[in-house]
This record gives C-alpha cells, structure tokens and sequence, in this order.
C-alpha cells in the first residue's frame, strides 16, 4: 500500500472491504513461530506473549517486527439521544474533555507518554450532535461517509501500531444500541452505567434503545445502515480509522466497550474486518464481556477499567512491547550454547 492516505468513496467501499484489503501474512506469522520455538524457554512458556509477537509479524509482513512509532488517537462526538436524559452530564464535557486531553491532563496523556505513544485528539463537529436516534437517523448517509473519512484520515500510514478510543458523553448509550442490533438479545444485557448512572438512569437507557431499536427494525441485517441510525461521528471515525489502518497493514489495539461496540459494526459488514485487531482490556462495563464473545476477541487485560479514551489500549501496549522485546531481543539456543535437547 502506499503512503497516502485511504479514502473510502461510498458506503459500498466498506461492504466490499474485505476482498480488497490486506490479509494477514502467513508466512511471517509462521517464521515469527518457528523462531519462537528456537529461542531459550521452553515452547509456549511465554504464553500469550508469544501469541503477540506472531500476531504483529502477521500485519508486518516480517519475522522481527518492531514498533518505533505507535500513534494514539481519540475521537469525541456529541450525541441527540442525550436529550432523552441518558446521562447525568451536560454534552459541554465532551468539549472540555477534549481540552483536558490537548493541554495533557488526562489518563490517556499519562499512559501514551509511559508507553510510547503519540497521542492527537480529533473532535467531530461537537458543536452540531447527531440526531437523536428515537426520533430519525442520527447520522444522514453523508454524514456518515464524512466521518468514516475523518477516521481514516487520522491514521498515519508511517505508523508501526495504532492505538484508538473515543470521548462523547451520551456514548455508552449508543454502544449499547450498536450492540444490540448487531447481535440482538435482550438491551438490559448490553446497557451499563457509563458515566455514573444510577438504576434509574439505566433502566431510562434501556428504554430509550428498545424505542430507537423498533423505529429502526427494517435495517436488520445491514450493519452500515445500522451505523448511521444509532452511532455517533466518534463511531463512525474509529471504523475508518480501522479500515484505513488495515489498507496499511497497521494492527489495531481497541479500548473499552463503546470502542469494540463501534468496530463491532464492522464485523457484522464481515468478521474479517477486524481480523487486524486486539482488544486492550475488557471493560468493567457489563455489556463488553458480551461483545467480545460476540466478535471472537479476547482482551490483553482485565484491570476492572471503564474509563474509555483509549485507556486500556495505551496500558495494553507496554504488554506488546514487551512481547516484541522478547522476541527480537532473547537468545536462540544456538547463540547462547544452550542445548536444547
């Protein structure tokens, strides 16, 4: 792929993505496994470790990947169905949020800069929220074509590992409706607390699903269309940001619940979408646990966060760091005079 940046056309580009984007190379992943099993430990005793490390000489194309650029990218959007009342803060914390992210005083600023990533935060129109999904689409067809380019331009094609997560008040209600029209199921089972709401909060967002999910029951079974009647900008740009990463060969490190419920939409386009993807820790979010069984993902770690703004994808990438640092740095048993009868 060359350097310059994917664009995705129409709504049909992402429909038909999967037989034109990159695969995974087998032939690295396999000599990233032969060489495994030559270095000083015994086979498979690194354990998920080793599963890393073949996994990004997989999306590398090489025996001996290495990460000298890991980018970080959060988007935030603003969301109509808040006018349904279900989140106990105003939509302004969207904004000041991603002013806490700009000045460097958040989480995500402290993990990036632990971690080694390069952190830039792309605000979606905060200032025009979608629709409220009760009512009508969130997001028209062009609304949302714009913002799955918005995604896919954030990503830098120099990047060696893309790190992404989301901010917008009134998101966690989304995912939840993303989720559930996706994979069905009961909407009590895919809502959660979010920001802080109460029993009565959540039983107000599961209602407010079952209403967006009957006014928009023909869309059943077509996950783009489901995308414009449900998410946010902020949803939208992480599935380009995906598509455009994979069109580079660039593995992808999703966060929490609303981050795996909006690639989500993508594996209900085609599971192999998100064939590029880890999950960095498993919310404490009810529904995520759900969502991962649903795509087949098992998360690097589980520390009991919910905070979202791709807080568990920067902690989660120290993990691989370590992984490939095994991998490259560790001694055959050949170069160390180790037998390894």
């Amino acid at each position: 792929m060359s350097d310059a940046l994917y664009k995705i056309h129409s709504l049909d580009d992402v429909r038909t993505a999967a037989s034109t984007l990159p695969a995974l190379n087998v032939t690295a992943a396999d000599a990233a496994r032969a060489r495994q099993n030559t270095l000083t430990k015994p086979p498979g005793s690194l354990g998920k470790l080793e599963q890393i490390a073949e996994f990004i000489a997989g999306w590398h194309g090489t025996a001996m990947p290495e990460i000298h650029k890991a980018q970080a990218v959060v988007f935030a959007g603003n969301h109509g169905v808040c006018a349904q009342g279900v989140n106990p803060y105003p939509q302004e914390v969207t904004a000041q949020m991603v002013g806490n992210f700009q000045a460097g005083g958040a989480a995500i600023n402290q993990l990036c800069k632990a971690n080694g990533a390069e952190l830039s935060v792309v605000a979606l129109d905060l200032e025009t929220p979608t629709q409220d999904f009760t009512t009508g689409v969130a997001l028209t067809p062009d609304e949302l074509l714009a913002a799955l380019n918005q995604g896919a331009a954030a990503v830098q094609p120099s990047t060696d590992i893309l790190l992404l997560g989301e901010m917008g008040i009134g998101n966690s209600t989304v995912a939840a409706a993303l989720a559930t029209a996706i994979f069905g199921g009961n909407v009590a089972d895919w809502v959660g607390p979010g920001t802080g709401s109460d029993a009565d909060g959540i039983a107000r967002k599961v209602a407010v699903i079952e209403n967006g999910l009957a006014r928009h029951k023909d869309l059943q079974g077509d996950a783009m269309a489901q995308l414009g009647a449900f998410g946010g900008r902020e949803q939208a740009a992480i599935c380009g940001a995906i598509l455009a990463a994979r069109a580079h060969n660039i593995p992808v490190v999703l966060d929490g619940y609303i981050c795996t419920a909006a690639a989500a939409v993508l594996y209900g386009v085609d599971p192999k979408l998100l064939d590029h993807c880890l999950v960095g820790h498993a919310s404490a979010e009810p529904g995520h646990k759900l969502l991962l069984d649903a795509i087949s993902k098992t998360p690097i770690l589980e520390f009991d966060m919910r905070l979202g703004e791709g807080s568990g994808a920067a902690l989660a990438l120290g993990i691989i760091r370590s992984a490939l640092a095994c991998h490259n740095g560790m001694a055959t048993f050949g170069e160390a005079g180790v037998s390894d009868a």
